[in-house]
């Protein structure tokens, strides 16, 4: 489904904008006439309507010169004639309209060539004088043509021929046309055309030319008459006729011919030629394209017409007349010339006494217009002296404006070409503010919308606008935009701006407020979207279209098909939120459109109804179009031709485009690329060429399932050289070496070379200095200009060059020559030692002249000669920071406390490094020290450690001594306190005494300097266990009772687990397997389910050593089978056994709980336990 939105623009915005204009007219000093608002405020006269200035009259029909005025008071008119006053009264036969300056002259009687002349209007009030342009009244004419006698003229079978028109000169000039007795204008083509000045040329006579009614007429369009000229006969003889030849120019003559044309005018060039065969015309501009989009070619080509003609016009045109025995050409030189036109002409002003302002005056033209004023209709050299008017050329500058003082000023600019002319009035007028939008007036705006309030005023001096929410300040911001004519737009309208707004308008003669409200509404939108349907033919569709809108907005619905009103037919019903089509009909398919409006905006979306029959048909294959057939080449030119063709079959599948291929057999034989496309509806289309290639033409189809196989070539076309169109690109200019430079470029193609010999013209010269020196090369991308001075800015240019000619004007590329190594070190280099590890280092940047290239840096260069609690030097290699740009100041971090370094620095470029500067020398403060270099703790006895280590590698500084911190840290969770010692810095051992027996104890060791305390090292250690305990455990874990009981354990199982094979390979049951299959205690499960055989039994908390004991270095404790009790399975405690001698299958549970008491005790439990804390 297609969704489309779009917003209507409602009542109030049209209301908005008409306030908008009227707000811009005012800040456009054009003082309001609405009387009811402003009445009583003074105006100068404003010219507002006139005739032309130069009007032809009709002779039959009354003359009517129009000017009409405002101002206030209503000004007066008067009128000149030949520069003379008109005293209209006088003349009976003159009227002026009441209230208006038109003049009404009654030629009833008279001849209108008395009234003939130049007139001018005069506008006038007590504040000034306005003046119209001046206007010529001629009466039109059409004369007849003078009397001849026409003598046949009589031409050979292929010679040129004219026949003169000459008509009458009328008023405006007659249009020229060739009819023949019967009205019916003579057939025209390449071979027979009408020139400009509406001579009939012939190229070359045929027998067919023969007749006796070849007729000029000349129509004069201001009276509608129709002027004939004597017909004229031409009898061709064919006793001696003409042979083929060369083409001459019959008009204009010769090889080269001037025109001027003026700015904004249309040129018309024509060239008209004599030969056999009919030449052809074509036409080029010889340092230039013809104007895209503005020229047009008529009559058969021999006329090139270029409208809206600008100063870019000018220039040289070529037009080339060509047979096929050769060709030849005229050059017309086009000189654009231009009447005054406006580049800014002056405004109205309306000043408050004491005000300053400006009138300007600037037009352009060819030659450039010269400029004078007048005011009130009076040269203003003329005019009484103004003190506070200053003239400067096409400027009037007013300062410090007195009541009293308003006028109309006049600027006319002319040169040879014509004038203008155009009032401005300076209007001094002291008046309060006043604001012309209507009061308490509601403006309402959808949500995310651009709301405009307006607040159009008017006052001298120009009132300054304030705005006001809610008596809060509005500023022009992000949020609220205040315009110049004081209209406040917010550019995304929200719920929270909607409220109660004021403007002001304020000047020095008081202030005048005006209140305005802004509604913020919801926006209308479709909630659920009509879907695309598929019905069968005389079933039912609904379509739905559910709205959302703002509760005050009562949105109104529209279903349109195919964009157009729904068809008047009762089987459309119209919801108010769906339409229903009943009994559909093959003609009902389509797209439906709902549209949900409001005054303010609407939504809108559409869905497909297809129609399809009750009972599916038979699939339709679809394959690939056909190849098109029968590829024609017509309408033959220099740079184009037409390709023709034949479609192929669709095969059920409609053909979308063509695709036209060509190939190039002179420059790329075998490669086909790919040239442009049409509609699969066309079967025609003209393509663009380029010189100097050998075309051949192949159309492919397309349509939804693949395209076709291509269609065989058409007829090869060549097209002749011409000189080339571009120019190489990518250009560029690399610095190879300090004295030389190489351009490089991408060549162009066969297609682009336009003709043969292809060279390039590799020109470059130092910038500015205008010296160039040019090198041709052929077959190369790049070429190396050596003896460049270094680094040096060049301008470069690469331009195509063929045997027919050069391509257009290359473009300037600018590059620097090759670049050499830097010839200063930086000097006066200093380091600021910021702690024990950052240094800041300073240095004198270098002059640029000695980089001899691009700077792209500094290199600094750092090593450490030394710690200096060392007397011996230190062999470190140098690091070196790289500093991109032209910096100078920089930080050198990681930088060992306590030590010596030295350091210099080079500038480099892109060839290399310069010399580095002289070695600077510096020492870093002393800093923290390094970590011990180890810690060893020992036993002495059983309460006694001894802590030895050794001191820090880096000591970055003079060692004060050593902070030792011990504590105990057995398995408890609880730590012990934590102990302190100051040591001396010569000390590399203590003993410490009064320590547990049998306790791990974690050391804490530091070095330190008057910086503070350097890494800590740490290390842990246990004193030794009391000698009696260790004797008795022992003693237990070694006599004779316990290594018997622990076999015994071990037989016993042994037994028992040969007993349990033997029953399984008998295949029995234990009667407690069975006890266990009727409970299933999900609790007790220590047999395997599959085979009823014992599971493999293990405890994991057994596996983990008694807290308090040493751990194998494997860290597990492997406990031996015999550590089972037989009481675990039924001998003690509530174990039982049946009468066949089975044991009671409740051993589990006992067995687990067992083990879990025996693991929450921190003592040895059993023998084995015991004998576990020994190993």
């Amino acid at each position: 489904m297609d969704r489309k939105r779009s917003c209507m623009l409602c009542e109030g915005a049209v209301m908005l904008l008409l306030l908008l204009l009227l707000g811009h007219m005012t800040t456009g000093l054009e003082v309001p006439l609405d009387p009811k608002v402003l009445e009583g405020l003074p105006q100068p006269p404003t010219i507002t309507h006139q005739s032309p200035k130069d009007y032809i009259i009709d002779p039959r029909e009354n003359i009517i010169i129009h000017c009409e005025a405002k101002g206030k008071p209503h000004p007066s008119f008067s009128w000149t004639r030949n520069g003379t006053h008109f005293d209209v009264e006088k003349d009976s036969k003159v009227i002026m309209k009441p209230s208006s300056g038109t003049l009404v002259i009654d030629i009833s009687g008279e001849k209108a060539e008395a009234y003939e002349g130049v007139y001018q209007c005069i506008a006038r009030n007590e504040h000034g004088s306005a003046v119209s342009n001046n206007i010529v009244i001629r009466q039109s004419r059409s004369p007849l043509w003078s009397k001849e006698k026409n003598e046949p003229i009589i031409v050979q079978r292929g010679m040129s021929l004219v026949l003169q028109c000459r008509p009458p000169a009328g008023l405006p000039p007659p249009i020229i046309f060739w009819m023949d007795n019967n009205f019916q204008r003579l057939p025209q083509n390449s071979r027979v055309s009408q020139a400009l000045n509406g001579d009939l040329y012939f190229s070359n006579v045929l027998m067919e030319d023969s007749r006796n009614d070849y007729i000029c007429y000349a129509r004069f369009p201001h009276t509608q008459t129709i002027q004939q000229k004597q017909p004229i006969t031409v009898n061709v003889l064919d006793n001696t006729p003409s042979g083929e030849r060369v083409p001459t120019f019959m008009h204009p003559p010769g090889a080269h011919s001037t025109t001027m044309v003026l700015k904004g005018d249309t040129l018309e060039l024509e060239c008209l030629a004599d030969g056999l065969p009919t030449p052809e015309i074509s036409w080029t501009k010889v340092a230039g394209d013809l104007p895209s989009s503005r020229f047009s070619f008529h009559s058969f080509q021999k006329t090139l017409k270029i409208t809206e003609v600008t100063e870019a016009d000018g220039g040289d045109y070529r037009c080339l007349a060509k047979n096929r025995l050769g060709s030849n050409h005229h050059t017309i030189t086009v000189v654009v010339r231009a009447a005054p036109f406006w580049i800014s002409a002056p405004q109205n002003l309306i000043l408050a006494p004491k005000e300053n302002g400006m009138l300007t005056c600037r037009v352009g033209g060819n030659p450039q217009p010269m400029v004078t004023w007048s005011v009130n209709g009076i040269p203003i050299e003329n005019s009484h002296k103004d003190p506070s008017r200053n003239i400067k050329d096409d400027e009037i500058i007013l300062s410090d404006v007195q009541t009293g003082s308003s006028a109309v000023y006049q600027c006319n600019a002319s040169n040879e070409y014509g004038y203008l002319l155009a009032n401005a009035f300076v209007s001094v007028l002291a008046e309060p503010p006043r604001v012309l939008t209507p009061p308490n007036h509601v403006y309402s705006v959808i949500t995310n919308r651009r709301a405009l309030l307006d607040c159009a005023s008017f006052g001298s001096p120009l009132p300054k606008i304030t705005w006001f929410k809610d008596s809060q300040s509005i500023l022009d911001g992000d949020s609220y935009i205040i315009h110049k004519n004081g209209t406040l737009e917010i550019s995304v309208a929200q719920s929270l701006n909607g409220g109660k707004y004021t403007c002001m308008a304020s000047n020095n003669l008081g202030n005048k407020e005006n209140h305005i409200y802004l509604e913020v509404k919801e926006p209308t939108q479709i909630l659920k979207q009509p879907g695309y349907k598929v019905v069968q033919r005389n079933s039912m569709a609904v379509f739905e279209c559910k709205v959302k809108h703002d509760p005050t907005l009562f949105p109104s619905m529209i279903w349109l098909k195919d964009n157009e009103e729904l068809p008047d037919d009762t089987r459309f019903e119209v919801g108010s939120d769906s339409l229903t089509i009943h009994d559909v009909t093959d003609e009902d398919e389509g797209t439906y459109t709902c549209i949900r409006n409001t005054t303010l905006d609407q939504d809108s979306a559409r869905a497909t109804l297809t129609v399809v029959e009750a009972t599916p048909t038979p699939a339709i294959v679809l394959e690939k179009p056909d190849p098109p057939t029968d590829l024609e080449l017509t309408d033959q030119r220099e740079r184009s031709v037409r390709l023709t063709w034949t479609p192929g079959d669709e095969n059920n599948s409609p053909i979308k485009l063509f695709l036209i291929q060509y190939e190039d057999s002179l420059h790329e034989p075998g490669v086909w690329h790919n040239m442009t496309s049409v509609p699969g509806t066309s079967t025609t289309a003209r393509l663009d060429l380029s010189p100097y290639v050998y075309y051949s033409f192949r159309v492919l189809a397309l349509n939804d399932v693949n395209l076709s196989e291509p269609s065989a070539p058409s007829r090869q076309y060549r097209t002749n050289p011409a000189q080339p169109d571009m120019n190489p690109s990518n250009v560029e200019v690399i610095g190879t070496s300090p004295d030389s430079m190489t351009i490089t470029w991408t060549e162009l193609t066969g297609l682009e070379s336009n003709g043969p010999g292809l060279k390039y013209k590799v020109s470059w010269s130092l910038k500015d200095a205008d010296r160039w020196t040019s090198f041709d090369l052929a077959n190369v991308s790049q070429y190396t200009v050596t003896g460049t001075p270094t680094f040096a800015l060049y301008e470069v240019t690469v331009q195509a060059v063929n045997d027919y000619g050069s391509g257009p004007t290359p473009e300037v590329v600018l590059g620097y020559s090759g670049e050499d190594s830097p010839t200063v070190a930086p000097e006066n280099v200093q380091v600021s030692v910021q702690n024990g590890t950052i240094a800041e280092v300073r240095w004198d940047a270098v002059p640029l002249s000695t980089v001899q290239g691009r700077l792209k840096g500094y290199k600094v260069s750092y090593w450490k000669l030394r710690s200096l609690h060392k007397q011996d030097f230190e062999h470190e290699k140098p690091q070196v920071l790289i500093f991109n740009g032209n910096e100078t100041e920089v930080l050198l971090p990681g930088l060992n406390p306590y030590s010596q370094y030295a350091l210099n620095i080079r500038v480099f470029n892109g060839k290399g490094d310069g010399p580095t500067s002289s070695d600077q020398q510096f020492e870093t403060p002393e800093g923290v020290p390094g970590p011990p270099k180890h810690l060893k703790v020992q036993n002495l006895n059983l309460d006694s450690l001894i802590v030895e280590w050794a001191p820090p590698l880096e000591d970055n500084g003079h060692l004060t001594g050593y902070l030792l911190k011990y504590q105990s840290i057995n398995t408890t969770d609880e730590l012990g306190p934590l102990k302190e010692l100051l040591l001396l810095a010569n000390e590399t051992s203590i003993t410490l005494d009064n320590l547990k027996y049998s306790t791990r104890y974690k050391f804490y060791l530091n070095a330190m300097t008057v910086k503070g305390s350097g890494p800590t090292i740490t290390e842990e250690a246990v004193t030794i266990m009391d000698e009696a305990m260790t004797s008795k455990q022992v003693d237990i874990a070694t006599q004779g009772w316990f290594i018997g009981l622990m076999c015994a354990i071990a037989l016993l199982i042994l037994v028992l687990l040969i007993v349990c094979f033997i029953k399984r390979n008998k295949g029995g049951k234990y009667p407690v397997k069975e006890k266990e299959d009727a409970h299933q205690d999900p609790e007790i499960q220590p047999m395997k389910e599959d085979d009823g055989t014992f599971g493999e039994y293990s405890d994991t908390e057994d596996h983990k050593p008694l807290k308090g004991s040493r751990t194998p270095s494997n860290g597990t404790v492997k406990k031996d089978d015999s550590d089972d009790s037989l009481v675990d399975y039924g001998e003690g405690g509530d174990g039982q056994f049946n009468e066949d001698g089975s044991f009671i299958g409740q051993y589990s549970g006992k067995k687990e709980k067992d083990t879990a008491e025996g693991n929450e005790s921190s003592e040895a439990p059993s023998p084995v336990n015991a004998m576990n804390s020994f190993v």
